[in-house]
């Protein structure tokens, strides 16, 4: 996250708010005053005036082993999702899929050069993928990036691609300009991604593109199996054309949503 901003509009202590709360992750869910400006780089007096603030505001409580999140913050991220209504539209549609295909079911859409989750209805595994609401991965490398990274213009797509990943994860698959556009013309071509074991090992999925009433695409969906589990023609088979059914389906209702008009009554 950027400490200086490129225009004078910029607000660098909701900057510097905002990398506080991100400086808290996998590992770090309790962090003291020192870890936190260490994790930020801020000075010790401005870290503890974001972390007294945010806590002030009930995002961070503090106790004997130091700060942490509180889940007031998952407010910001489904502040998101709810604007978008894109949850409400799809979870009936995500919940029959599951039960239909016994595996999980995701809709993530493009930040930079990966993908997050932003809803997701999960199935039991003894072997599964650890997702959850906000997990990031690199896009090219799933089948929920590839359907919506196939769908830019080429100078688009170079410039999102050009971003590093702040995923974490390095993938398996690491394609040449080449070979990753001749996958995207693929993915165009047919309508739907396949990623097998790219990602990770073990790990296989399709995924379909989600429209709005214009056609554009604003997220993608998938199901997603573990490779020792799901034979690649079960998956292809037997659960794509339920995928391409359930994201029609999303993709219809979604448009619908837009054409409704929006009417905000207040009190006299």
């Amino acid at each position: 996250m950027p400490r200086e901003g490129t225009g004078p509009d910029f607000i660098e202590a909701l900057a510097r708010g905002l990398e506080v709360i991100a400086a808290f992750g996998p590992g770090r869910p309790t962090m003291s005053l020192t870890e936190v400006a260490t994790a930020t780089g801020l000075a010790r007096p401005t870290a503890r005036r974001i972390l007294l603030t945010l806590t002030e505001l009930g995002y961070v409580r503090s106790g004997e082993r130091g700060f942490a999140l509180t889940p007031r913050v998952l407010e910001l991220g489904v502040a998101y999702v709810r604007s978008m209504g894109l949850w409400d539209v799809a979870r009936p549609h995500m919940e029959r899929l599951v039960a239909r295909t016994d595996e999980s079911c995701s809709i993530a859409q493009l930040d930079g050069s990966d993908i997050v989750y932003v809803a997701r209805v999960a199935v039991p595994k003894i072997v599964s993928l650890a997702v959850q609401i906000g997990t990031r991965f690199p896009a090219l490398q799933t089948s929920l990036g590839k359907v919506q990274l196939a769908a830019l213009p080429a100078g688009e797509l170079d410039r999102l691609l050009a971003e590093p990943s702040r995923s974490g994860l390095v993938p398996r698959w690491q394609p040449d300009r080449a070979e990753r556009d001749a996958e995207l013309r693929e993915v165009r071509a047919r309508g739907w991604a396949l990623t097998d074991e790219q990602l990770t090992r073990g790990i296989r999925s399709v995924a379909a593109p989600l429209r709005d009433g214009s056609g554009r695409v604003i997220a993608g969906i998938n199901v997603n199996t573990h490779a020792a589990e799901t034979p690649l023609e079960r998956l292809l088979e037997h659960h794509l054309p339920l995928l391409l059914q359930t994201a029609g389906d999303i993709s219809a209702d979604f448009a619908r949503m837009e054409t409704v008009p929006h009417v905000t009554v207040t009190a006299s």
